[in-house]
């Protein structure tokens, strides 16, 4: 194991070995390694000098910029909490995070701060406002004096807070420790093959456990990491073509934009590795990828937040088992489990269990929650109890007797969609406030392009006046654009319940699990 304790060391070692070489790439603004150490060093002095002390929350609400990278990484420095919010939520879901996550510092820009304002009104936290243009942002972070991390941090303290929707209630804190962090990032690079001479596309959000992998496997690799937020697919290409991008991690949804746009063959060909996660690929849009990137390796993820990455499908099993999850990542050891806690046989299906490094603390202000999903280790035969804790995936797989795993359900009602995890409690209350609602169930249903869409069934006063179009459009104002249901359908009577007196989301499922075409189509 490496004597690399945090995200900080990983970024010390880069700049004594690889200080010249580019760190970030993203338009004309550029930084080496060394350059980008200095930075976060001034930062992290700030930090230290207006007296955020280690264990702190604090919160960073931007897109994917500069000083985005500098503070997550001088956050480490100091060794507070780092607290990423997707800058794809509202007022509402920002305000819960901060709450939740009792953020000592928000860190932010002024637009997305006057997003926000009326959430923010009665939080005490101070508040940092980093503008362009990004040549100057960093200007207001103190003198250049080198900061120096005197701060004991050890590789079981908590270095992030990721928030991720659960099956029921509001998103959870997932809580990282640096060890969670180092050792993902050393994983990855290695099954990825991942080199000093890459660059590696940052285009997922940074919030989200994939997107941040991207940041802190160029860090282990000496990498350069170029990020992109885009509105449209066909700019990722010229992005990709003007920045010498050779990696690029997606989700199916991401995956079948990019496989519509052409790519020039300069750009296309560059690319030597991508890699899917947050969902099934299905073989046609594999194919159409291997063709519009002819030199690179495909790699087909699967994991969770509480344990990071679990699980990956190597390129030349992709051929013969496009449909399998793969084995186990390196540091990682999975087993598929019956509800007794013993190991299931070849072709049964039982829950997945992670255990090893990328096991997370659990979740943030949830001893219950974390006590049901993060259980002591027993040895599935002695049944003896090791010290270490393993996750229950909640995923129900099956093994061949080869040991590669296959993916079968989810055992929740957890609604998988555009590679987001959506709880349907987050999408339900913002029905339940207007007049008339009596009752709301949200829920996902096959669809070609988000893996999962979202519907909504209601029963309402026969006297409601409000339309469908008029609540998709409200929950479009509420709630970022992966959470919009794609469709409204009233119900004459109550919602059907299951014994427990509970909606039944499965037979609302059922009914309408051919609303969307189920076949998936790749446009030429």
């Amino acid at each position: 194991m490496t004597a690399h304790i945090s995200l900080y060391d990983l970024l010390k070692d880069s700049a004594q070995h690889h200080g010249d070489r580019r760190a970030f790439a993203q338009g004309a603004k550029l930084a080496t390694y060394s350059e980008l150490l200095e930075d976060v060093r001034r930062a992290a002095k700030r930090l230290a000098d207006s007296g955020v002390r280690a264990g702190e929350r604090v919160a960073v609400y931007t897109g994917k910029q500069y000083e985005t990278v500098v503070m997550f990484l001088a956050i480490n420095a100091r060794g507070a909490i780092l607290v990423p919010i997707n800058p794809q939520l509202k007022e509402q879901q920002v305000r819960h995070i901060l709450l939740d996550s009792g953020a000592r510092l928000l860190i932010s820009t002024g637009a997305r701060l006057r997003r926000i304002e009326a959430a923010l009104n009665d939080i005490e936290l101070d508040i940092w406002q980093l503008e362009k243009p990004q040549s100057e942002a960093l200007n207001t972070l103190g003198d250049a004096a080198f900061f120096n991390a005197n701060t004991a941090v050890t590789d079981n303290d908590p270095a992030a807070i990721l928030y991720t929707s659960g099956s029921t209630g509001r998103p959870k804190g997932v809580v990282l420790s640096q060890r969670n962090l180092v050792s993902g990032a050393y994983s990855v690079a290695h099954y990825l093959r991942l080199r000093a001479d890459d660059v590696i596309l940052g285009v997922l959000p940074l919030s989200f456990d994939a997107g941040f992998s991207q940041l802190t496997t160029a860090l282990v690799s000496g990498a350069c990491y170029a990020p992109l937020d885009f509105l449209q697919a066909n700019e990722v290409p010229t992005f990709c073509e003007a920045h010498g991008v050779t990696v690029i991690t997606g989700v199916p949804p991401l995956w079948m934009q990019l496989a519509s746009v052409q790519w020039p063959q300069p750009a296309g060909a560059r690319i030597r590795c991508f890699a899917n996660t947050g969902g099934h690929m299905p073989p046609p849009l594999l194919e159409k990828l291997k063709t519009a990137f002819p030199n690179a390796l495909p790699y087909l993820m699967y994991g969770l937040t509480e344990a990071f990455r679990s699980t990956y499908l190597a390129p030349e099993a992709a051929v013969t088992r496009p449909d399998s999850i793969g084995k186990a990542v390196p540091n990682a050891d999975i087993r598929v489990m019956r509800p007794n806690g013993t190991e299931c046989d070849a072709g049964e299906h039982g829950e997945l269990v992670h255990r090893g490094a990328f096991v997370t603390l659990g979740y943030w202000n949830d001893p219950e929650l974390t006590a049901q999903r993060f259980r002591p280790w027993l040895h599935p035969e002695r049944q003896i109890s090791r010290a270490e804790t393993a996750v229950w995936s909640g995923d129900i797989v099956y093994r061949d007797s080869d040991d590669f795993l296959y993916f079968v359900a989810r055992s929740d009602d957890m609604i998988k969609t555009s590679g987001y995890r959506v709880s349907p409690t987050e999408v339900e209350e913002i029905l339940f406030a207007v007049d008339d609602v009596t009752e709301a169930a949200a829920f996902g249903v096959p669809h070609p392009q988000q893996g999962e869409a979202i519907i909504i069934s209601l029963f309402a006063h026969p006297h409601m006046q409000t339309t469908a179009q008029a609540l998709i459009k409200l929950c479009r104002d509420k709630l970022p654009t992966y959470m919009v249901p794609l469709h409204v359908s009233f119900h004459d009577s109550p919602l059907p319940r299951n014994p427990n007196g509970k909606i039944d989301r499965k037979q609302l499922k059922q009914q309408f699990s051919e609303f969307f075409s189920t076949s998936i189509t790749v446009t030429e």
